[in-house]
């Protein structure tokens, strides 16, 4: 298990497999409740075959990266991680890829001068308005309450394909999971950190390739006249859209997902 240790208390999990000569290295960031576990299988192998590499990586408050309870895990916190994580490894090559929030901490990581080829967002693009606030918030809320599997229970519906609804249905919609979370525990704190998050960002001032994926069934954050009007501000973009998938693409369809990527890369000289 690799780890970048900050200091006692708090430490970054990561899995890094380095690229061929020439190859992209594909920097995945997470949502508040992902893991690695969503970017190392079908997504990862499709990557290394062909001859790209990858960094997944947990935050701070997710699996097996530890985290001083003292501390508030807002988004400075999050994006100097990601900072330091890419620094530390001297990655080559980067192309950062940020699912939902972590498409926000990706371009905040630019702000902070992380060299990168190109972007990825995911579901990423929003307008901070009254509407979004008072969805975070709720999340937060819900989380506090019932836990993860009930904020899962309660967002799949608008946010995720039937089919992939089919899928996750045998193991949710359980009460006994229904347990609220420890205001001290990593997600929590995630989830509450997250609250500080900007979103007012001027998405103009990239000036790197960017891939905009959006999946249709995200019926929480896909505005698609917010998107289109922020779209219409950005330079050099390229947008993908995903009809049968919501939120979670690189879950709903983690081939085409990593195929779609892949040729990104292939496309940035």
């Amino acid at each position: 298990m690799a780890v970048l240790k900050i200091d006692d208390n708090n430490e970054i999990y990561y899995e890094y497999i380095a690229p061929k000569t020439k190859g992209k290295t594909f920097v995945f960031v997470n949502a508040l409740t992902g893991s690695t576990s969503a970017w190392n299988g079908h997504i990862g192998d499709k990557v290394v075959k062909e001859g790209n590499g990858y960094l997944a990586y947990n935050f701070r408050g997710q699996e097996n990266s530890k985290f001083d309870k003292s501390i508030v895990l807002d988004t400075d916190i999050i994006v100097s991680d990601l900072v330091q994580l890419i620094n530390s490894l001297n990655l080559k090559n980067v192309i950062l890829v940020g699912l939902s929030i972590g498409g926000l901490y990706a371009a905040l990581a630019l702000e902070k001068g992380v060299k990168s080829q190109g972007l990825v967002l995911v579901n990423t693009l929003r307008k901070n308005n009254p509407r979004l606030r008072w969805i975070n918030k709720t999340m937060v809320n819900v989380a506090r309450y019932g836990g993860t599997s009930l904020l899962m229970d309660f967002n799949m519906p608008v946010i995720a394909s039937p089919s992939f609804l089919e899928k996750m249905e045998p193991n949710a919609l359980n009460p006994k999971n229904y347990k609220g979370l420890d205001e001290n525990s990593g997600i929590f704190k995630l989830m509450e950190g997250s609250l500080t998050a900007n979103w007012d960002v001027d998405w103009s001032k990239i000036n790197i390739p960017i891939l905009i994926m959006t999946g249709h069934y995200d019926k929480v954050f896909r505005i698609p006249g917010d998107i289109d009007e922020i779209c219409n501000t950005m330079k050099n973009i390229e947008r993908v859209e995903f009809p049968e998938c919501g939120h979670l693409i690189p879950m709903e369809n983690p081939n085409e997902f990593a195929e779609k990527i892949n040729q990104f890369g292939s496309n940035i000289t």
